[in-house]
């Protein structure tokens, strides 16, 4: 099947947000060319949420869309029980398997929030990677060598540092690479941290007589906290966040951030995102106005105009004017120490956090920092954790 070819919009969707393309000259001519070409993504559900890291991919794959390319999308529930450690300083625990099947029960359906997913081809990895036996395992395994694994950065400081590295983790490489022969890819998306797997697609399917695929590597952005954004380090700001918490997580990322998320979260155009850049260097504007331009832009994406409008409202009234939210939850709790209070609101998982946060200073009661756990709260106070969440007990 042949398609029309908007040459801006390939030359865009090679440049945008990207590190690194394999083979660009060869990809490229493929997209001009007009061929219908099957883009593959997967996603482990390692967590129940996705995140504005894992959308940077999402968003890649929906420019493909836009262009008229069939989208494969896999959901790792066999991979995700082994553990990728691309991107891990140590070894990353296998998850049971009703784990991630719990994990992964809203993938699609988060996923389909950007994507138009009724014309996406979707697979379970399980599906192919179960039936796999000791021979074929074997047979794949020996196209690889334990001098390119090891050559990995995280890989070789964990073998420097003494760490312990498992023989299941050398396997997960020969897994993604056997998903893009189970799907026939021509183009595979991935992060920066997935080069090594990404090429095991590559090295897969030559092996099984299939044209090796183009790999196409995003850039990867910064959580909340500036480290990389993982939901190991709660650090993310989850597609399905509410509007308010998605708006207010994304002002409270730093300023040197505000041009990479307006890059590779938004689909603003770049003429306008590299006139904000100029006007950041310039110190013409306050950079919080310009990030709150990029909150509202990709609060949109998410929860359309009404949403973005209600998250920015909500920060304007709660963190600018210091007002109380108005649609301020209620739970009737009076009388109760605030480590109750914190647990029963669902504002923190466990007692031990509580208490942690309230050493840390993070809670208040009526606008006062909560010095003691042992503080009972009454009916009528307003209860505050962080900056963003209130509670109001009744």
């Amino acid at each position: 099947m042949s398609i029309k070819i908007d040459q801006k919009k390939v030359e865009e969707l090679l440049l945008r947000g990207v590190d690194e393309v394999i083979d660009i000259n060869n990809l490229k001519n493929k997209l001009l060319s007009g061929r219908r070409l099957r883009i593959k993504l997967g996603i482990d559900p390692t967590s129940p949420n996705l995140h504005l890291g894992r959308a940077v991919t999402l968003l890649k794959l929906k420019d493909f869309q836009l262009l008229r390319h069939k989208l494969v999308l896999i959901v790792g529930d066999f991979t995700g029980i082994i553990g990728d450690t691309s991107d891990k300083e140590s070894e990353r625990p296998m998850l049971t398997e009703a784990t991630v099947h719990k994990n992964m029960k809203t993938y699609v359906a988060q996923a389909g929030v950007l994507l138009d997913i009724d014309k996406v081809e979707i697979h379970y990895n399980s599906h192919w990677l179960k039936k796999l036996n000791y021979t074929e395992i074997g047979l794949q395994a020996d196209q690889f060598s334990l001098a390119e694994f090891m050559a990995r950065e995280n890989i070789k400081r964990r073998f420097i540092a003494g760490k312990r590295i498992s023989l299941r983790e050398l396997l997960y490489p020969l897994m993604q690479g056997y998903d893009s022969v189970a799907v026939k890819a021509d183009v595979e998306i991935g992060g920066t941290d997935q080069r090594f797997n990404l090429l095991a697609g590559r090295t897969m399917q030559t092996f099984y007589q299939q044209r090796p695929q183009d790999i196409l590597m995003t850039n990867l952005i910064l959580g909340t906290d500036g480290r990389k954004m993982s939901s190991s380090w709660a650090n993310t700001i989850n597609l399905m966040d509410e509007p308010q918490e998605m708006f207010g997580k994304i002002m409270s990322i730093g300023d040197n951030q505000i041009i990479s998320y307006f890059e590779h979260c938004t689909r603003v155009s770049m003429g306008k995102i590299k006139e904000y850049q100029k006007q950041l260097a310039a110190g013409k504007v306050n950079p919080k106005d310009i990030k709150t331009e990029l909150a509202y832009e990709i609060t949109k994406l998410y929860w359309k105009e009404i949403g973005a409008r209600k998250g920015r409202d909500h920060f304007v009234s709660v963190f600018q004017k210091k007002s109380l939210p108005k649609d301020l939850p209620k739970i009737k709790f009076a009388g109760k120490n605030i480590v109750d209070v914190l647990l029963s609101a669902k504002l923190v998982k466990s007692k031990s956090e509580a208490r942690r946060l309230i050493k840390e200073k993070g809670v208040k009661v009526d606008g006062q920092v909560i010095q003691s756990a042992e503080e009972i709260v009454k009916k009528g106070r307003v209860v505050q954790k962080g900056k963003r969440h209130f509670v109001k007990i009744i």
